[in-house]
C-alpha cells in the first residue's frame, strides 16, 4: 500500500445534485472518489460517495437524463466533504433547501468544495464573503456583480481556502480532486490515482485558466518529450536554459509554449515536479533532508523546507509524520 494511506472508516463525500446540474462534474466526483482503487492495494475504500437531490427526481443539464432513486438532502448531514457541482443557469437563485443544506454542512465542520459554477451556490449561501474563491472565467464578471464581497480569483484553476475549495471549470475539477487526494493521503497515493485516470499528476491551482484565443497558423509542437526527459533528470542541476537547449528553442519561445500548452512557466513547472519528487522521497522513508533536497534537485535543505511548506502547507517533518512509513 502506498505510504500515507491508512485503513480506516471511509471519508464520506456527498454530492448535491440540483436541477440542471452538469453531469460531467458529477461523473468526475464519482470517478475520483467513488470507484474502487485496486492500484493502491487497499482492502477497503478511502472514500465513499453519496449523491443526493432536493426532490425525488432531478433533471440534469439540458434534460439529458433524470436522476432518481437517491437520498434527499438529509444525506448532507453525514458528509465529511460536501461537493456542489455547477449548472448553467447561475443567475437563477438556488432553492432555499439546497442553500440551507450547504450552510448546515459548513457549520457542522464539513469540508465544502464547488466545481465550476457551483461557487455561485456557495456564495448565495454566504460561505464565501470575505474569502478567496474562483469560478469559470466565462462567468467571472457575472459572479463579481452578484457577489462583490467574495475575493474572486478568476484566473486560476482552483483555490484551496482551507475548509472551502473552489474549482474554476469542469476539467479543473480533476485538478482539485487530485489536490484533495494529495492533501488527504500524500503525493504517492495521488500520483497512483492520476496514473489510473491518465491525467496530469499535478497542475498547481495557481496556474492560469485556458481562455479563448486565436488558433496559431502553425501549431506548436508538443512539450511531452521534453517533459519526460526533464522528469528523469530532476536531481540534476537543470535550468530553464537547459530545457530550451534540449528543445532547440530560445528561452522566450520555450516560455511561450509552456504558457500556451501548460498554463505555467518552465521554472514553475520544474519546481513543482521537484517538490512532488521530494514529497515522494519523504513518503518512502528518506529522513535526511539534505539527501532529499539533492535527489529532487531543490539544492539545499532550507530551500526544500520553504518549497514543501509552500506547496503542501506542512514542514518536511510534519509531512513525514502525516504521510511517511510510520503514519
Amino acid at each position: 500500500m502506498p505510504q500515507g494511506s491508512s485503513q480506516q472508516a471511509p471519508h464520506r463525500v456527498t454530492v448535491i445534485v440540483d436541477e440542471g446540474t452538469n453531469p460531467f462534474e458529477v461523473g468526475v466526483t464519482t470517478e475520483l472518489f467513488g470507484l474502487p482503487r485496486p492500484e493502491l492495494g487497499l482492502t477497503g475504500p478511502l472514500y465513499e460517495v453519496t449523491l443526493c437531490t432536493p426532490t425525488p427526481g432531478v433533471r440534469m443539464n439540458h434534460g439529458f437524463f433524470t436522476l432518481t432513486g437517491v437520498p434527499g438532502l438529509e444525506a448532507v448531514d453525514g458528509a465529511d466533504t460536501l461537493v456542489v457541482p455547477g449548472r448553467p443557469d447561475n443567475v437563477v437563485p438556488r432553492g432555499a433547501a439546497v442553500l440551507d443544506a450547504i450552510r448546515r454542512a459548513h457549520a457542522r465542520g464539513a469540508r465544502v468544495m464547488s466545481l465550476c459554477t457551483g461557487s455561485f451556490a456557495l456564495a448565495e449561501a454566504g460561505l464565501l464573503d470575505g474569502r478567496r474563491a474562483t469560478t469559470h472565467w466565462l462567468w467571472a464578471q457575472t459572479f463579481r456583480a452578484l457577489h462583490p464581497r467574495v475575493l474572486l480569483e478568476p484566473d486560476v484553476l482552483f483555490v484551496d481556502d482551507g475548509d472551502i475549495l473552489t474549482a474554476a471549470g469542469s476539467a479543473a475539477a480533476l485538478d482539485l480532486g487530485l489536490h484533495i487526494w494529495r492533501r488527504d493521503h500524500g503525493a504517492e497515493v495521488a500520483n497512483a490515482v492520476s496514473r489510473r485516470l491518465v491525467f496530469a499528476a499535478h497542475r498547481d491551482g495557481g496556474q492560469r485558466q485556458f481562455v479563448e484565443r486565436p488558433v496559431p497558423e502553425i501549431p506548436d509542437e508538443s512539450l511531452g518529450p521534453l517533459l519526460a526527459w526533464a522528469q528523469e533528470r530532476l536531481g540534476e542541476p537543470l535550468t530553464v536554459a537547459d530545457l530550451a537547449t534540449r528543445a532547440a528553442l530560445s528561452p522566450a519561445t520555450l516560455h511561450r509554449r509552456f504558457r500556451a500548452q501548460l498554463g505555467t512557466t518552465p521554472l514553475a513547472w520544474l519546481t513543482g515536479e521537484r517538490v512532488a519528487l521530494a514529497c515522494r522521497l519523504i513518503e518512502r522513508g528518506e529522513e535526511r533532508l539534505d539527501v532529499v533536497a539533492a535527489r529532487s534537485g531543490l539544492g539545499t535543505a532550507a530551500n526544500l523546507r520553504a518549497r514543501v511548506r509552500r506547496e503542501t502547507g506542512l514542514s518536511p517533518s510534519a509531512y513525514r509524520r502525516r504521510f511517511g512509513p510510520s503514519a
